[in-house]
Parts: C-alpha cells; sequence; structure tokens
C-alpha cells in the first residue's frame, strides 16, 4: 500500500514536473519566434540600408564626375572668353585702322573732286570765252567742245589753208587772232596744235613729202603765226602732226575728207597748275 502510494506520488511530481517543462519549452518556442521574426526584419533593412548606399555612392560618384567635368568645361570657357577678348580687341584694333584707310581714302577722293569741279569751272568759263569771241562763226568752220576735262578748238583747213597750201589764210588769221586773246588772258593754260589731214597722198612736186609733213607744217605754221603776230608765249605751245591716222569721219566721202582736214587746238590745264588746284582743295577747311 505504501509502495503504491509513493509512486503514485512520484507520478503526480512527474506530471507537474512534466507540465511545467512543456509551458518553459512553449514559452522559449515563442521567443526564439519573436526573435527569428526581428532578425528577419533586421535583415531586410539591412539590405534595404546597403542598396541605398550602393545607390548613393553610385550618385555621389556621377556628381563627382559631372563636377570634375563642368570644372573643365568651365576653365574653358574661362580660357575661350580669353583669347576672344584678344581677338575682340585685335578686331577692333583692325577695324580701326579700315575706318582711318577709308576716312583717308574719302578725304583724298574728296580732294580730288574738288580739283575736277574747280577744273571743269575753268574750262567751262574757257568755253564760254571761246563761244564769245567765236559765235558769229559757221559751226562747219569752227567746233569748240570739252571732253574729260580737255577744251578742243576744231578748225577745218578750209578756213585755215588754201588746197594744197600751208600759209593761213587772211580770214583764218581774223579767228586765231581772237583765239589768241582768250588764250593769253588764260595764263594757267597750255595748249597743243594738232595738224590732221585726209587719207589723199600728197601730189607730185609738193614741198612736203608726205601728209605727216603737211600736218606738221600746218601746225607749225599756225603756232608760228600766234607767236609772232599775236603775242602768244611759245613755250605755252606745242606743234604737232598727226597725218592722216586720227580720222573723225569716213574719208570714202568728199565730206568725210574735209572734215579730216582740219587744225586742231588742244587747251589744257598745265599739270603743275592742275597739282596746285588739288593742294589748295587740301586746304579748305570744308575738306579738313
Amino acid at each position: 500500500m505504501k509502495k503504491i502510494g509513493l509512486i503514485a506520488s512520484l507520478f503526480a511530481v512527474f506530471l507537474a514536473t512534466t507540465s511545467c517543462g512543456t509551458k518553459k519549452i512553449a514559452e522559449l518556442e515563442e521567443k526564439n519566434k519573436e526573435t527569428q521574426e526581428l532578425l528577419d526584419s533586421a535583415t531586410v533593412k539591412l539590405n534595404s540600408c546597403l542598396e541605398e548606399k550602393a545607390s548613393l555612392t553610385a550618385t555621389t560618384n556621377a556628381l563627382r564626375d559631372q563636377n570634375d567635368m563642368l570644372r573643365a568645361n568651365n576653365q574653358e570657357l574661362i580660357n575661350n572668353m580669353g583669347n576672344l577678348t584678344t581677338l575682340t580687341t585685335k578686331g577692333a584694333e583692325n577695324l580701326e585702322k579700315s575706318l582711318e584707310s577709308l576716312r583717308e581714302k574719302d578725304l583724298t577722293i574728296r580732294k580730288l573732286q574738288d580739283a575736277v569741279t574747280r577744273r571743269d569751272s575753268v574750262n567751262l568759263a574757257l568755253v564760254q570765252s571761246l563761244k564769245g569771241v567765236l559765235g558769229d562763226l559757221n559751226d562747219d568752220d569752227i567746233n569748240i567742245s570739252v571732253e574729260k576735262g580737255v577744251v578742243y578748238v576744231n578748225i577745218s583747213d578750209k578756213l585755215l589753208f588754201s588746197s594744197g597750201s600751208t600759209r593761213v589764210t587772211a580770214k583764218a588769221k581774223e579767228v586765231l587772232g581772237k583765239v589768241a586773246t582768250v588764250v593769253k588772258n588764260k595764263p594757267d593754260f597750255e595748249f597743243m596744235v594738232e595738224g590732221h589731214t585726209d587719207d589723199d597722198g600728197v601730189k607730185t612736186g609738193a614741198s612736203f613729202k608726205d601728209n605727216w609733213d603737211l600736218s606738221v607744217l600746218r601746225a607749225t605754221a599756225v603756232v608760228r603765226l600766234l607767236q609772232d603776230e599775236f603775242g602768244v608765249d611759245p613755250k605755252r605751245m606745242t606743234a604737232a602732226g598727226r597725218g592722216e591716222y586720227v580720222p573723225v569721219a569716213s574719208n570714202e566721202t568728199n565730206d568725210g575728207k574735209a572734215k579730216n582736214r582740219r587744225t586742231r587746238i588742244v587747251v589744257l590745264p598745265k599739270i603743275d597748275q592742275f597739282y596746285s588746284m588739288i593742294e589748295e582743295g587740301m586746304k579748305d577747311p570744308n575738306i579738313n
């Protein structure tokens, strides 16, 4: 009986101990489960942090590279600005030189234009004077014109000379006397007397060899007359013969031949006088 009681007591203790152990195990398992969940959550957060760190590191490296590139670009821009400033300065200097050159050229052109205008004015006055004293003559016998700044007085040979002769006619002396009066009052001019012929050959037994001789002798006859009878300074005159080689009309007709037989007086300003006009123009305050 005592043994049965002892066994029952031991069994009761065993059951009590077993029940307590099972409860402890259950509690430990629950804590272990909670710990595992915390570990899993921490692992997930750690992985997320690592990924975020990797992303930030990549972004930082990209920003660093971009910053380096911007620095390099900035330095290049600074260098280019320096070069541009140099080029701009040189460009401004070149532009100023070009403008100065243009101003000088414009000034020169204006001076020349002023001189030409003055020359043209003098020529116009000369033409008016000549036409004034010769205005009653037939236009077929004498013609006055201005070409390229030069005054031309064309006198037909039928007025100046008899056929085949180098002697100036009495009527021509009257004309040349009027011309001499005008040119003598224009000491700033020089003139050249040119003899011209048609293409007919000289007659046998004539006192001159050919049309060259005839044109020169007629020019010298006019120059000599202006000098000896009308007192024109010989230093202002030139005698020249052009023969048949500068015609103004066709030699196929008698009318054309008559026009080609002529003496031309070329009146032009003295070269030094023309340059004096330019120098005087340079002194003009409106130009300078």
